[in-house]
């Protein structure tokens, strides 16, 4: 299968000049053609089972983009669409941590908001049931108590209503006693981020994180412009989902909710990826070195290890695959998107694939781990 888009680097050490691309050669890495032959072929077997329409795959180091490639189709239909670099993506939970717990961050660099507060000191009509005890930093590492997902029934009135249930909940376990990855928690985070700031968290994330970093087609909500180069999903009310947020809940609270909605492309996830590979000393600073450790920094929940909402060691961590350091952190999204970040390896991996299209029976997870193994392997120090 032949890819639409490529954009190849080869970085060499101690290897003839004569085997890398374009006569490029850089002193920091490993990275052959074999290497980019062997992300060919399991994305491309990928497709050919069917476990996604196309994929976008990009490696970067902290100052330029390595490998760079588009694989297959972002539409398939009656008039199907090839995959592009540029396609933009509902990265649906990848929100979690680059808009909602970075922009969290974000207030509490401020000094606007304690992780170690309780969230009902600063919204406080959540509180009830023994929610009021619930730590800002406990719904950053899923460990509050809080259900996954409350009915969608909850939402079809609208997001004030919806808001309303959500701070009627009760608990659906003791706090700290249990990790359960939870949208709602998200959710919580992103009126929070609403509340503190008086601004929508899409506002919020796209003034204080996106334009800082030249992110200029990650938001919510992407313009028509940006939906037609944007990789489809599912259908609803029978037509494609593009540029349209597939989580159902993210969709009936206007498409703009903490734990869903964000849409960007591979090439500006690596800019958030290397703006934190310098660890807040670059500029411009998305947040300064002391907030990104606190961010970055492992903490033991049950089943494993997270960060303030990233992912680090959990069940959730099969796309992380098994070379990546132990700085490492990442995060999926359920249309079939993964970003990891390595500070001590010194590399961004994104993939960004449309498992969904056609037919909603996709699985990624493991292909990615693959990819983020071979890159970690490259990566030795």
């Amino acid at each position: 299968m032949k890819s639409q888009s490529l954009r190849f680097i080869l970085l060499c050490v101690g290897i003839s000049v004569g085997s890398c691309f374009a006569g490029k050669c850089f002193a920091d890495i490993r990275f052959t053609r074999e290497n980019a032959s062997a992300i060919d072929q399991i994305v491309e077997q990928g497709i050919a089972d069917g476990q996604m329409s196309g994929a976008v795959v990009l490696v970067a180091n902290k100052d330029q983009i390595l490998f760079e490639k588009a694989y297959g189709n972002r539409l398939i239909g009656q008039t199907s669409e090839p995959m592009t670099i540029d396609t933009l993506f509902d990265l649906a939970s990848i929100t979690k941590p680059v808009a909602t717990a970075t922009s969290v961050m974000h207030l509490v660099q401020q000094k606007k908001i304690d992780v170690n507060r309780p969230v009902s000191q600063y919204l406080p009509e959540f509180k009830g049931n023994g929610k009021e005890s619930i730590l800002i930093s406990e719904l950053l590492l899923h460990t509050g108590g809080l259900i996954p997902d409350n009915s969608l029934r909850d939402y079809q009135q609208g997001p004030n209503l919806a808001w309303t249930r959500i701070c009627e909940l009760g608990m659906s376990a003791k706090r700290g006693e249990r990790f359960m990855y939870s949208d709602v928690g998200f959710i919580v985070l992103g009126k929070l981020v609403e509340r503190v700031s008086g601004e929508t968290l899409d506002d919020f994330s796209r003034n204080k994180i996106f334009k800082p970093l030249a992110m200029t087609e990650t938001g919510f909500l992407p313009n028509q412009e940006l939906r037609l180069k944007s990789a489809a999903t599912e259908k609803r009310d029978n037509r494609w989902m593009r540029g349209e947020v597939h989580d159902p809940r993210a969709y009936l609270l206007g498409g703009i909710a903490g734990h869903a909605g964000l849409f960007s492309t591979a090439k500006d996830l690596a800019k958030f990826g290397q703006s934190m590979l310098h660890r807040g000393k670059r500029h411009p600073q998305v947040m300064n070195e002391e907030t990104f450790q606190l961010m970055i920094q492992p903490r033991e929940v049950p089943r494993g290890t997270r960060t303030y909402g990233w992912d680090h060691q959990s069940p959730y961590s099969s796309n992380r695959g098994s070379t990546l350091s132990e700085e490492a952190f990442g995060h999926g999204g359920f249309t079939g998107t993964v970003l990891w970040i390595d500070p001590a390896k010194g590399i961004v991996f994104v993939f960004l694939s449309s498992r969904l299209h056609p037919d909603g029976k996709g699985s990624v997870n493991s292909l990615a781990g693959k990819i983020a193994t071979l890159i970690g392997e490259i990566h030795p120090r």
